[in-house]
C-alpha cells in the first residue's frame, strides 16, 4: 500500500516563516516537520511515498531527495503552475499511486497515530481518521456514528485529523482543476459510504506560529 504526503500548500497562515521556506520543512524538535512524517510512515511498513510539491516544492525535493536514507521510495508529483488544492493534487497524483487504496496524510500534521492501523482495504470509497476537536475548529466535520459511519451533522461532531485511507474511485466524480477533497468525502458522507475513526492520540495541525511553537516537543 502506497501513502501520499500532501506538500503543495503556500503556507500562508505562517506569514514570514514560510517567505524562503516551504512548511513541511519548518524545523520540529531539530527536524522538518515531514521527516517526522516520513519517519512515522517508514515504521508503519509504508515504504512507496508519493510527495505532491508547488511552492518552493524544489526545496523539499532537494531535502529528502530518493527517500532511501529514510528507508523509503519517494515519487513526486509536481504541480507547475500553482497548488491545485487537496482534492486536485491527489487526482493528479492518481497514476503514481495506481489502483488501490492509499494512505493519505497532510505534511503539516503532527501526529502519534498509529499508521499500520490503516493497512487494509476501507469498508466503502473513503476510512477518516478523526480527533477531538482543537480550539481553531470547534464545530467539528464530521460526525461518528454508532455503526462507524461518518455523517455530516450529528452529535458529537468531531474534527478531520488530515489523515485518510481513500480508494482512487472516490475521485471518478471529482470536478477537475484546482479542488478541495472536502466535497469529496461529504459527498460520501452524504450516502452513508464513508467510515471513520476517532483517535484520541497527540495529535496537532501545525498551521500557524504559535501551533508550530507548540509542537517542540516529542508526540
Amino acid at each position: 500500500m502506497k501513502a501520499m504526503i500532501l506538500a503543495a500548500g503556500l503556507g500562508t497562515r505562517m506569514g514570514p516563516l514560510t517567505r524562503d521556506l516551504p512548511k513541511p520543512l519548518l524545523p520540529v524538535n531539530g527536524k522538518p516537520l515531514i521527516v517526522h512524517l516520513l519517519e512515522s510512515l517508514a515504521a508503519a511498513g509504508f515504504v512507496e511515498l508519493v510527495v505532491n510539491l508547488a511552492y518552493r516544492g524544489e526545496a523539499i525535493e532537494d531535502a529528502l531527495g530518493d527517500g532511501a536514507r529514510f528507508g523509503v521510495h519517494i515519487a513526486y508529483s509536481h504541480e507547475p503552475d500553482g497548488p491545485l488544492g487537496t482534492g486536485g493534487g491527489v487526482q493528479r497524483a492518481l497514476p503514481l499511486l495506481g489502483p488501490t487504496p492509499f494512505v493519505l496524510v497532510n505534511a503539516d500534521v503532527r501526529s502519534g497515530f498509529p499508521f499500520a492501523k490503516l493497512r487494509k482495504p476501507p469498508a466503502g470509497p473513503g476510512h477518516l481518521v478523526l480527533v477531538d476537536n482543537p480550539p481553531h475548529n470547534p464545530g467539528g466535520d464530521f460526525a461518528l456514528q454508532a455503526d462507524g459511519r461518518l455523517a455530516n451533522q450529528g452529535n458529537p461532531m468531531l474534527t478531520f485529523a488530515g489523515i485518510s485511507l481513500l480508494e482512487p474511485r472516490l475521485f471518478e466524480a471529482s470536478p477537475g482543476g484546482t479542488f478541495s477533497l472536502i466535497p469529496l468525502l461529504r459527498a460520501a458522507a452524504a450516502v452513508g459510504d464513508l467510515t471513520g475513526e476517532h483517535y484520541r492520540g497527540p495529535w496537532l495541525d501545525v498551521g500557524t506560529p504559535q501551533r508550530l511553537a507548540d509542537a517542540q516537543r516529542p508526540s
